[in-house]
Formats: structure tokens, sequence, C-alpha cells
């Protein structure tokens, strides 16, 4: 037997040889809990993994309601054997995914934390990946690292941490759902109670924009009070160093279709001659953004609201990993003359993220397309109203001379206008941020730093975008986001993953944060 799990058997021991004696065993201090967690997770590693790998082979795509419905169940089952009141929020509407809620209420508790996870995922195309993406992998160390896929551990088994589930949602967003329940268990069996009373908010349609998540709030508000909530979601930093985030992006979306003949024209014919609205798309959105990659889009970054003097602070002891990123994706640059990504990410961003002309490769014809499309994305910052940005593009495509259309134009509008666009506008959300300096903010950071091991960044805002504005101005509380997933895990994309040492430090973290 590990030595390390002797020494936490001969402590719990003591413990209860202390209580039996009629002597008063003082609690355990933070540190002395996160010990137990990490025995207990030494000494069942394999039983982790075999719990996990059963909840990643459930498909969890929101819109396929019987499976959504499948991973609640199995979630809200799980919390209920560590203790945990859980049952399942729904709404009248049948298409809304349920809501897997639990309490764990401490007598004598010191504060109430809201812990946060969504279970669904994004959808994925088998043809893609290398495996099926709900039937786990286990690899011997990432893909792109040369790891070879390997047997699933057996009792008496010890794991690399250098090995990687491959599995839809394995990172974004399951990976906190094994910790959450690991951590309780081993508390559990230590006989340590956490110091904060717990609520469970599980989320089934996130990844599908969270279209219910509001109608939730306000219908079952009166559960969720508390003094702050804890959202598992995204990756650790790039240098793989630990870090909280106080804040999410917001989106808001558009999309662009720039008008030619209306009918497809010979481009031998009719070149030179017909206007081409692939072309002319691109020109124009060449005209929203100047050569390294600046919105030029006039009062684009009016309404940032500035970073306090603590923020500014943080972000200096944030590791510089833009060279390392730049050699991993084969850039020989980025944006604005290698501004660090920290920094551009805390300005709103104007991406295409889709372009539709004709077609291309085999497929390409020698026409002139009748019309040409783009998707474009805009990653708002604290500040930014969704729809006033989408004003400000708007204005700006007018001043290049287009006709705005929010419909298929008919031929009397073309023939009226030179040059249209149909513009079709997205909602979005705006983006959330809780200061730095908030007491209980600090607890939680003193306590993830003893379980990143002395190690933790402070940031800002995450890159990616999350409806977290519901929750800080439905629910008026403030909110810390506690990554757990490496940054490598291809998130949103084939091959996802999860690293096991971003597994066992996610344990860590919901021991620590459990315990302070």
């Amino acid at each position: 037997m590990h030595e390390k799990t002797i020494g936490g058997i001969a402590a719990l021991l003591a413990l209860f040889i202390s209580t039996l004696m009629g002597q008063e065993a003082s609690s355990p201090t933070a540190q002395q809990a996160l010990e137990q967690v990490r025995l207990y997770r030494q000494a069942h590693e394999v039983e982790i993994l075999q719990d996990f790998r059963e909840l990643l082979s459930i498909p969890n795509v929101a819109f396929d309601a019987p499976n959504i419905r499948r991973n609640a169940e199995w979630i809200r089952d799980a919390l209920a054997r560590r203790g945990v009141e859980a049952r399942l929020l729904t709404l009248q509407e049948e298409e809304a995914p349920p809501i897997v809620f639990g309490e764990l209420k401490v007598p004598g508790a010191q504060r109430t934390l809201n812990i946060y996870v969504h279970y669904d995922g994004q959808p994925a195309l088998p043809p893609q990946w290398t495996h099926k993406p709900w039937e786990p992998v286990l690899y011997s160390a990432s893909m792109e690292d040369g790891g070879q896929p390997i047997d699933w551990p057996q009792p008496g088994d010890r794991t690399d941490p250098e090995g990687r589930i491959y599995a839809r949602s394995a990172g974004d967003d399951k990976a906190p759902i094994p910790a959450i329940l690991t951590a309780l268990d081993a508390l559990r069996q230590a006989g340590i109670q956490p110091t904060s009373n717990l609520k469970f908010f599980f989320e089934g349609e996130e990844e599908a924009g969270s279209p219910h998540l509001e109608q939730y709030l306000k219908a079952y508000g009166d559960l969720l009070e508390g003094d702050i909530w804890l959202f598992c979601d995204g990756p650790v930093h790039q240098s793989r160093t630990p870090q909280l985030v106080f804040g999410v992006r917001g989106i808001v979306e558009m999309e662009l279709t720039v008008y030619g003949p209306t009918r497809y024209l010979h481009s031998g014919h009719y070149g030179n001659w017909a206007p081409n609205p692939a072309q002319m798309l691109a020109e124009l959105l060449a005209s929203m953004k100047d050569p390294e990659g600046n919105a030029v889009v006039e009062g684009f970054y009016d309404t940032v609201a500035p970073l306090t003097a603590r923020e500014r602070e943080e972000l200096q002891q944030v590791p510089q990993v833009d060279e390392q990123l730049r050699r991993e994706l084969g850039l020989a640059r980025s944006e604005n003359g290698n501004q660090p990504l920290m920094e551009r990410l805390l300005l709103p961003s104007l991406n295409v993220r889709g372009l539709a002309a004709a077609s291309v490769g085999r497929q390409a014809r020698n026409v002139i397309p009748t019309h040409a499309i783009a998707s474009l994305d805009i990653r708002l910052v604290k500040g930014n109203d969704p729809q006033d940005m989408l004003d400000r593009v708007e204005a700006h495509i007018r001043r290049q001379g287009y006709h705005i259309v929010r419909e298929t134009p008919d031929k009397a509008t073309r023939l009226a206008h030179p040059r249209i666009v149909k513009v079709v506008r997205g909602d979005g959300y705006p983006a959330a941020r809780t200061r730095m300096d908030l007491p209980i903010a600090l607890e939680i950071a003193s306590a993830a730093r003893m379980a990143g091991g002395g190690e933790l960044i402070l940031v800002p805002s995450l890159g990616g975008s999350l409806p977290l504005y519901l929750f800080t101005d439905l629910l008026q509380a403030p909110l810390v986001i506690t990554p757990m997933a490496n940054h490598d895990d291809n998130q949103h994309a084939p091959d996802e993953n999860l690293r096991l040492a971003n597994l066992w430090y996610g344990i860590d973290l919901m021991g620590a944060i459990f315990t302070f």
C-alpha cells in the first residue's frame, strides 16, 4: 500500500479513537482536508475514471432530449448518493433541458457557495474524429505528442498524469463533475464537513446559447440565494498554471449578405462588367479592420470600461506565453504588433467566423455569384452594449455606400441601389466582471492557490463568452470562474480531450474550496 495512503488511514484512526475516548477533536485545517482529498483520489483513481468514462459515454447535445435527460438523471443520482438533496428543475416548455439542482446544507456553515457546471456539449461529426466522440478512449499522452491508445486502468494499476481522455465534453464541461463528486466522497470518508453550504446548478444547453437560462433563474431564483457563484468552466492558463477568472466576454452576432446579379453569370461573358458580390463583400469586410487587426469601425472601443488598479497589477503577473503559442499554432506574427494575448482579450473583437459564395475546389465554376454571405461575431467586454455595437458596425457599412435591408431585396430595390446588404442581427448578451478585491473572492483565491501548490494567476476576464450577466444582474451575486481543463483540450473541436493531471487538480480545487 502507498505510504501516503497508510498515513491517511492512520490519521483517520487517530481521529476516530480520540472521539471514542471522549476527547474533542479539533476541526481539520483546509490544508489537512486537502491532503485527505489527495490521499482518497490516489487510492481511487481507477473508480474515478470508470465513472467518468460512463458519464462521457452518454451523448449530450442540447437538442437530443432523451440523452440530455439521461445525463441529467445520471448527475442527479450521483449527487444523491453523496448525501446531496438533488432534483431536476424543469419548465413547462418541453424542449428546455432540465437543470440539475442540488443542495448540501452544513450545520454552522460560514457561507453559501453556488456552483455552476454545464453538462451539455458541442455537436460532433464522427468522421472528423479519430475515435467516436462518445466512446471515450484513454491515451498515454496527447496525440500531438505521439500518445497512443492504452487500456483503461484496472484495480491496482497506477495512472500517468500525462495521460489523456479523448471524448466529447471531456474538457468542456463534464470534467468538473467527477472533480466535485470525488471531493465530496473524499471529505465524507474522512469525516470532514465542508465549511460552506453548497448549491449545485448543472445546465443542459449552455453550448446552444442558454436560451432558457433566464427563465430558469426567474422561476427558481428563491432556491439560488448565495454569497458567490463559482463557474467551473474553461481552461487553465497556457503555461499550465492554475488560474481564477473574474469575468467573461459577452457576444453578439450578425450576418451580412451582399447581392449581385439575380442569376449566376458566366465569368467570361460578364466578367469586368457585372459587379461580383464576393469581391464586394471582401472589400466591405476589409474596410472594418486595419492591417494590424484593429477595428476601424467608428467608436468601436469607446465604451470599454477601464481596468482597476488591482486588475492592471494582476495582469503584470500573468506569464507571457505568446511566443510559445505562435510556435504551437504556426503563426509568424499576432495582431497589433504582437501585443500580448491577455491585453487583446480585454478589448472587443470583430471576427469573421464564416464566408460563403458559390463553390471552391472541384466544385468551383467559372461564374459570377448572385450573392455572398459573411457571418460575424463581436466579442464584448465590460461596458459594451450588444445592440449599440451592432449599430456602430451598421453605421460603418452605410458609410461604405451600402443600402441596408432586413429581408431579401426585390428587383425594384436592386435597381434603386448600387450596393445592397442584408443585415440579420442577433440578440447577444453583455460581458460580466466581478471585482478582484471582494473578501470572499480573496478567500477563494487563497484556497485555489493552496490546491495549485502555491501557484495561481488572477485574470479579469476569459476570452470566451458565457451569459453570466444573468447571474450578476438578475441574482445580484458576484462570480468567480474556476477553470480546470488543459488549454490544449481541443474545446469545441474534434478529438476533444482532458489531461489526467488537470482532472486531479480539479479534484484538489474542489476539495480546497469546499473546506476553506
